[in-house]
């Protein structure tokens, strides 16, 4: 991956070519501005590279590096001189409409400041590994609804290691490949090929929440230094990357609340998921308990849970180093982390509170899901706050 780094108070470029790394120093200060300018520079590069025009010694001139690529380099200029002497008009149809490669660089850029950080990860991910390598070649007003679907065709087989991708992550390619042939058709007025294509068809995945006796079982038999963190995980409904982005300062012990904002995505902090995943989480008296008996532990850190040296938690190492080992330690069916925010769900609506209210304590921003997703454990009479499930935990 390309990046900028400094020497002896110069700013470096660094990135791979033709499989070799190649180091550029410039003559630029570490300035915010001169950053910039490299940075657009390297998207220059990157496109350049993916089209096969990238010209070392044109971008290098002098540099020792630019001897390595000589033979490279006459290659490429006798392609490009070739490609110039195609007639006007093919020419100026080429600069008016680019490659889908080109646009995608740009596109990226243009975006990557906007989205996410873990967003657009997943973005670049999908233009690496699938989009570039079936569309890269091609000019943006000549893709066709039929490459579209022939595409997508192409993602339903199995893949070289014989797995097949999920109708779910295949929807996710796709609507990438949708938002940039909508913005491109807009840019360059051809008719955007991507008309009336809808995804494929996504099965309802099935929960599998724990039992009240299934909690206390588990409480009981999990490690002492996770039995805090999972009494506020099975408690609370908050998601993986909220509990373990969890900070002191949003424990509102005199209001009995946990405020929800920030949360941890791939170890970086980040914003919740959405709007409505700000919010504040009510506090019953074993999530107070486990969060008082917790502040005695951790209370000199920033993260309410963290490990030895004050970081936060690695939720992949966690599930497998504790989720995992206790479910089979215990006897209890094998399932998946996340399963401890659906077992909150079940067991407020068992409890018999409101689904409003458990709506805004997991975050969404109307009963619609709630229902589509808990609907067998959506009892017939309901009230309006927590009393209900406070009665439930004192059984614990």
């Amino acid at each position: 991956m390309a990046n900028i780094s400094v020497r002896t108070g110069k700013l470096v470029l660094d990135f791979r070519y033709q499989g070799i790394r190649c180091r550029e120093q410039t003559a630029l200060t570490d300035t915010k501005s001169n950053r910039a300018k490299l940075a657009k520079l390297l998207i220059d590069i990157d496109a350049a590279i993916r089209l096969g025009s990238f010209i070392y010694s044109d971008y290098f001139p002098g540099s020792s590096r630019a001897s390595s690529f000589t033979l490279i380099d006459k290659t490429i200029k006798a392609k490009m001189e070739t490609a110039a002497s195609h007639s006007q008009q093919n020419t100026q149809l080429y600069s008016e409409c680019p490659l889908f490669s080109t646009f995608s660089v740009e596109w990226l850029a243009e975006n990557e400041g906007v989205w996410k950080t873990s967003y657009a990860e997943n973005v670049k991910s999908i233009y690496d590994n699938y989009l570039l390598d079936y569309f890269g070649s091609q000019r943006l007003d000549e893709i066709s609804r039929t490459d579209i679907i022939k595409f997508r065709a192409t993602l339903t087989k199995p893949q070289s290691s014989g797995k097949r991708i999920s109708n779910d992550w295949i929807n996710h390619i796709m609507t990438q490949l949708h938002r940039v042939m909508v913005e491109a058709a807009k840019r360059f007025e051809f008719t955007n090929p991507y008309q009336d294509i809808k995804p494929l068809k996504i099965d309802k995945p099935l929960i599998n929440p724990l039992t009240l006796q299934e909690v206390r079982i588990f409480l009981a038999g999990v490690r002492a230094d996770f039995r805090n963190y999972y009494n506020v995980r099975f408690f609370t409904g908050l998601r993986t990357g909220e509990i373990d982005g969890l900070k002191w300062k949003y424990v509102d012990f005199d209001r009995r609340q946990i405020i929800v904002h920030e949360t941890i995505v791939n170890g970086r902090l980040e914003t919740p998921k959405n709007s409505g995943s700000y919010r504040a989480v009510h506090m019953s008296s074993v999530v107070y308990n486990a969060l008082q008996a917790q502040k005695l532990i951790t209370r000199d850190n920033e993260y309410v849970f963290c490990n030895g040296n004050g970081n936060t938690l690695d939720h992949r190492n966690i599930t497998k180093r504790v989720w995992r080992p206790t479910l089979e330690l215990l006897g209890l069916q094998p399932r998946r982390a996340y399963e401890t925010r659906h077992t909150a769900a079940t067991l407020w609506l068992a409890a018999g509170e409101n689904p409003e209210w458990i709506a805004k304590q997991l975050g969404h921003s109307s009963t619609k899901m709630l229902f589509e997703r808990y609907s067998r454990y959506v009892p017939n009479i309901t009230r309006q706050d927590g009393s209900a499930f406070e009665a439930l935990l004192d059984n614990l």
